[in-house]
């Protein structure tokens, strides 16, 4: 609504402040999700380190190698998508401390960094070893947020009847009794209705 301050859209949105700021900014990689996109993604919001961010995770966090069954595929395609998104949003503040960031901690960031492989992020199949639910392999579509230039929405599915699809759904049914508040939290699902992230 036109002449709200942010402070008075965040009310409104159930977060606070900082983080509609973050949000509107697109600063953070993952943003908002529902509850099974929190537990899918729990490996990666579950360490304040990672501030949310994938790319931090895959080469930062020691647990991405047990994450991505793929491991070494996964590293080269979240350097692509940063390379990618780094020619869209070149003077971005919060990028390049991201990319300065990886640069000066991971060897494998910097070996692909040079490689200036680009990707576009639209749809195909991730691989995941879960560590609640094992394998799953789940096809993805992302679409640019029009209402909001420089968001992705990803969605993924998995094919039914397979091991993955009950795997997903066991994950699902995890957390179910969970959701998270806007500072990423967990809470009781019976406090909290959305999942923000």
């Amino acid at each position: 609504m036109p002449g709200l301050r942010r402070e008075e859209v965040a009310v409104l949105a159930g977060v606070s402040p900082e983080w509609y700021t973050r949000l509107e900014k697109g600063h953070i990689d993952i943003v908002a999700s529902n509850a099974l996109g929190a537990a899918l993604y729990s490996p990666v919001l579950d360490n304040p380190a990672n501030r949310r961010n994938i790319a931090r995770f895959d080469f930062l966090d020691a647990r991405a190698a047990d994450y991505y069954p793929d491991h070494d595929g996964a590293l080269s395609v979240a350097v692509a998508l940063l390379r990618t998104e780094a020619g869209r949003n070149a003077r971005d503040p919060a990028l390049t401390e991201l990319v300065g960031e990886l640069a000066t901690q991971s060897e494998a960031f910097r070996t692909r960094w040079a490689a200036h492989d680009v990707r576009a992020h639209k749809g195909g199949v991730k691989t995941f070893n879960h560590p609640q639910v094992g394998y799953l392999e789940l096809a993805y579509d992302s679409m640019e947020l029009v209402a909001a230039p420089g968001l992705v929405l990803t969605a993924y599915t998995a094919e039914p009847g397979t091991r993955s699809a009950d795997s997903l759904n066991l994950l699902a049914s995890l957390a179910a009794t969970e959701t998270a508040d806007p500072a990423g939290r967990r809470i009781p699902s019976s406090e909290g209705d959305n999942c923000w992230n």
